[in-house]
């Protein structure tokens, strides 16, 4: 019987209905015949906060952390320290907002298990908050998003979300001095000759940024963390895996010159009624202009930051309760 256990890292700002909606969420999940535990890590927000008292009300494992060390990597780095006498075979990483269909974490381990070579197994990402002019407008980009992980030779699944082989995760564990510790990982598992499978058959859908201001902010973060990876280059050319090196070297500079692409926003209008089936998303494409010029601002900014040796700011994102 294969062990699963699911990680779940928790910031000091997330609200206590986000959490209890995370927790019911996941396990409503089907877990087949594994032996499972689920663990949010709770960074504190002060000494009077009782989130993880309202977690384990409803059986879900708790590891509270009077620190933010290392944030989000630090928490799930903690978090495999305390599952080491679970000895799992497999762990899920998932984020407040995740929610994964019924069928993900099942899909994924039978995914992983007929390929030795790969180190996560994952699907494509949905937007569940398609609720405003932002979130529409990322609702469309993630439909590039999908497709570009369906071609790519460097899958890098945001956060990690997916499924994941213990014993690598274990073992090579998150830096958690990198700023997108989710693309370091997944350049070093790349560079030692695992890979990614993008799964069919299951999807996990979560909440994008409600507001321009927290998209650059979001981004920003991703620019300033792809940035930093050009540490692991003569790995990577030393892979002589062309695919991934073209795939890699791709993701580390032509996102960064996003503006080359206003030119193609002429063909959004039919392949946004053709997707949608609705041509009120029509107006989107003027959603992915802003989007545009907003992702080079951020591009800019973060390289201007990188270059003068300051880091990058953290910021929440505000969510709606789903």
């Amino acid at each position: 019987m294969s062990r699963v256990a699911v990680i779940v890292p928790v910031s000091p700002f997330e609200p206590l209905e986000i959490l209890i909606n995370s927790a019911k969420h996941l396990l409503s999940l089907d877990y087949d015949d594994f032996e499972f535990k689920i663990v949010f890590v709770v960074d504190k927000n002060g000494p009077n906060d009782d989130r993880g008292k309202k977690l384990k009300e409803l059986g879900i494992e708790v590891l509270e952390r009077n620190t933010t060390r290392g944030k989000r990597a630090g928490a799930i780095n903690d978090a495999l320290d305390y599952l080491r006498d679970f000895k799992p075979d497999y762990i899920a990483i998932f984020d407040v907002d995740s929610r994964p269909e019924r069928n993900f974490i099942v899909k994924c381990v039978e995914a992983l298990k007929r390929d030795e070579k790969a180190y996560i197994a994952s699907s494509r990402r949905y937007i569940s908050n398609p609720i405003n002019f932002v979130s529409q407008t990322v609702e469309a980009e993630y439909y590039l998003i999908n497709f570009l992980l369906k071609k790519s030779k460097f899958k890098q699944f945001n956060g990690l979300i997916g499924v994941l082989r213990a014993d690598l995760l274990m073992k090579y564990r998150l830096n958690e001095n990198a700023v997108t510790e989710d693309a370091d990982f997944a350049t070093r598992m790349h560079c030692l000759g695992y890979r990614a499978i993008l799964v069919d058959g299951t999807k996990v859908y979560e909440q994008a940024p409600l507001s321009w201001g927290d998209l650059v902010a979001q981004r920003k973060r991703w620019y300033y963390g792809g940035l930093q990876l050009w540490k692991y280059r003569k790995c990577v050319l030393a892979t002589k895996n062309w695919g991934f090196m073209f795939s890699w070297i791709s993701a580390l500079t032509l996102t960064y010159a996003i503006i080359i692409l206003l030119p193609f926003l002429i063909l959004a209008p039919p392949l946004l009624i053709y997707k949608f089936r609705s041509f009120k998303k029509v107006l989107v494409t003027f959603g992915l202009l802003i989007h545009t010029i907003l992702l080079q601002y951020s591009a800019i900014c973060a390289i201007a930051k990188y270059v003068k040796g300051r880091g990058i700011e953290w910021s929440p994102i505000k969510r709606v309760p789903q």
